[in-house]
């Protein structure tokens, strides 16, 4: 029970000490702009006016230097459902403060308020993780907010400083694999053979990506986010295509994880129950295991990335583009190559992770 909340006060730390680093990494507004809180208490009158739409809305601001104060202020909604912002009562928003040069200030809704959602379904993933998985839900937990550590303080302010992106994810992958496993199973035959095949898994997925993406000649320039890295204040000349493989490999970094562990656990359990059992049959049994892991995690990584492109596929679909249009497009081409790339490198990670498990296994005493 101690240890239980030991792990979970580091991992709380982790977490709280990553959000205010996370903070840091964010540009500082200019003095004349405020970022606030409000309540929508009412909407006065809502009007068309030219091509827009305006909504006169009565807003409680909760926080900012306007706090407690009521406030009236027009909402414009242009008919387009990406960029409008419609209100009504009982609706908490964001607000920037806009103070002009006489000394007034406007005020604009920018966005809903989403955080206590976000914090109450976090909430409810670390009870029910704490409830079931009891330790090793507290073990969890910790690789997570180890995890979420290694990404905000390590990988993104290095990126951010102009470091090779690869080298960094490759960095920040190892050392998220080793404490993940090592803190959920300990330090053992098992986790020693996991973390081979699984390094040894992301290792040729990377090879095999940054073929593949020089063969196809991806550019890392093909969602809108990447461009606007281009124009950021830091000023920082990102080599999009290292973005892209460095991004690859972190998508891809879970599923082998979870092939790697299952591989290995499921070898241990054979030895522990057949302690006479021959390398070559052990070899065999995490084999066997791991046929039948891999088809449903193959799955899983391209399932994740045909959903994450689903508006673009249907777009297509719905103006009759031909398969060979499409395959061709920077876009598609960077998730096929994202999709195989690490569904080959989790597919390598089972005769790897067997072949070390029965290597390790053997050696230990009966």
């Amino acid at each position: 029970m101690k240890k239980n909340i030991v792990m979970l006060i580091i991992s709380v730390v982790l977490l709280c000490h990553s959000v205010v680093a996370a903070q840091g990494l964010l540009v500082d507004e200019p003095e004349a702009m405020e970022r606030m809180r409000g309540t929508v208490l009412e909407v006065k009158d809502q009007r068309a006016e030219d091509h827009f739409t305006i909504q006169v809305v009565m807003i409680e601001i909760d926080r900012g230097s306007l706090q407690g104060k009521v406030e009236v202020v027009e909402n414009h909604l242009s008919d387009h459902p990406v960029y409008d912002i419609p209100v009504e009562p009982g609706d908490r928003v964001m607000l920037m403060k806009e103070t002009l040069e006489d000394g007034t200030y406007e005020l604009h809704i920018t966005e809903y308020i989403r955080d206590r959602s976000i914090i109450m379904l976090l909430m409810l993933f670390v009870l029910l993780l704490l409830l079931i998985g009891r330790s090793k839900g507290a073990k969890t937990l910790l690789t997570l907010a180890l995890t979420f550590f290694m990404i905000v303080q390590v990988m993104l302010p290095g990126m951010l400083k102009g470091y090779s992106p690869i080298l960094l994810t490759i960095v920040s992958s190892l050392v998220i694999t080793i404490a993940t496993i090592t803190i959920i199973n300990g330090i053992n035959g098992k986790s020693i053979a996991a973390i081979l095949g699984i390094i040894g898994g992301l290792l040729v997925a990377g090879m095999v990506m940054f073929w593949a993406g020089s063969q196809v000649k991806l550019t890392g320039l093909s969602s809108e986010e990447a461009t606007m890295l281009m124009y950021i204040p830091q000023a920082v000349q990102f080599d999009f295509r290292d973005l892209l493989f460095a991004g690859i490999i972190m998508g891809a970094l879970g599923a082998v994880m979870d092939v790697g562990i299952s591989v290995a656990s499921a070898m241990e359990e054979v030895r522990r129950a057949n302690p006479e059992i021959a390398v070559k049959e052990l070899v065999k049994s995490g084999m066997n295991v791991g046929q039948d892991i891999m088809g449903t995690m193959s799955n899983t990584l391209i399932l994740a990335y045909t959903g994450a492109a689903l508006p673009l596929l249907l777009l297509f679909m719905a103006y009759d583009a031909s398969v060979v249009d499409i395959i061709n497009l920077d876009i598609i081409a960077t998730e096929i190559v994202r999709a195989l790339s690490g569904s080959i490198g989790l597919v390598l990670t089972v005769p790897l992770t067997a072949v070390a498990s029965a290597i390790l296994l053997k050696r230990k005493p009966n």
